[in-house]
């Protein structure tokens, strides 16, 4: 008898560099691929369909306080639901697309080391490792730009979790990627206009973070949403903004001027610092970087942070410094090694 097929896939973090989050109202980004921290998805051939819970999705604790700090590091649900919601929006697609798959079942099981609720798209990485899984297994082919659209219908259409399109598509293209979200392209085409840069025309950059100021993006986005559907002027007006600094970082890096993209970073945040209620903890995150001369910005919701650093010097005074705010600092690699 033949051994079971066994596939495992890969889904990286990101960081938003800038134009976040007008990704979610047809704006324009700047992400790039943190190679650091993973989702990974193994899919074995087996008789029965099963998805088997990860650490993540245990509901067995020693006490009352260890529940309530579970719930604060990984939130009220798991991967499991994410996991299946990917499955059944899989097979969905398929049906609507005419693809006949084979009848073999298989057991799917999840892990990661992404920092959890920290804004570098945890959820969409084991979404999109798992679509790679059952896209192996059944021998399915899906165009690059179109993944991203069925990854986020996975937590906007089986989940109801609010997102945007920036995190799946840097998860599928890996790199950087500059992204137009323009309305006319999502309608015509189904999908934004994506454009690979060159990593090496990034300046030297920094990821820090802290799951201490975590929250999940249900959370973060919710009031934001209803004042964009009214139509609220600072609401509207900043996402245009935003969008105009992702096009001018795009523009000073494909001009080789990466080291001066500083400042527009620092601007990202202080427009939605504005705009939002942030935690004192975040706002003490941002600020203690820049006191080391670093720009900073959220990647994502809150509790992570990216900015430019310009040499090991300016690296070890912010490693130094957010230490205390128990932050680690990180240099993200966006390269295979």
């Amino acid at each position: 008898m033949d051994s079971p097929l066994r596939i495992t896939t890969r889904a990286h973090a990101r960081a938003g560099l800038i134009g976040n989050p007008s990704d979610g109202y047809f704006g324009k980004t700047i992400s790039f691929i943190i190679r650091n921290f993973g989702a990974e998805v193994t899919l074995e051939e087996s008789e029965q369909l099963r998805i088997e819970p990860n650490e993540r999705d245990h509901s067995v604790f020693p006490d009352i306080g260890s529940l309530a700090r579970d719930v604060r590091q990984f939130g009220y649900y798991g991967g499991i639901r994410l996991l299946k919601a990917s499955v059944k929006r899989f097979f969905d697609h398929c049906t609507q697309a005419g693809v006949t798959l084979h009848r073999r079942n298989f057991t799917l099981r999840y892990s990661s080391n992404i920092p959890p609720q920290v804004g570098m798209a945890g959820s969409s990485a084991i979404i999109t490792a798992c679509w790679r899984a059952l896209t192996a297994f059944y021998g399915v082919e899906i165009a690059k730009p179109l993944l991203p659209s069925l990854v986020l219908s996975v937590e906007n259409d089986e989940l109801g979790i609010p997102a945007g399109l920036q995190d799946r598509v840097i998860q599928a293209y890996e790199g950087t990627v500059f992204m137009d979200f323009n309305r006319a392209a999502l309608e015509k085409l189904g999908h934004g206009l994506y454009e690979e840069l060159d990593p090496a025309l990034l300046p030297p950059l920094y990821v820090a973070y802290t799951t201490r100021l975590s929250e999940g993006t249900e959370v973060f986005h919710n009031d934001i949403r209803g004042r964009w559907n009214r139509g609220e002027r600072d609401v509207v007006s900043a996402m245009h903004h935003w969008a105009g600094l992702a096009q001018r970082v795009r523009d000073l890096l494909v001009a080789g001027r990466g080291h001066e993209i500083g400042p527009l970073l620092n601007e990202n945040f202080d427009l939605r610092r504005r705009l939002y209620r942030l935690s004192p903890g975040n706002i003490e995150m941002v600020e203690t970087a820049r006191d080391c001369g670093a720009s900073a910005k959220f990647t994502g919701s809150g509790g992570a942070i990216v900015g430019t650093c310009e040499d090991e010097a300016m690296f070890e005074r912010l490693k130094s410094a957010l230490a205390p705010l128990q932050v680690a600092v990180i240099r993200p690699e966006i390269l295979p090694p």
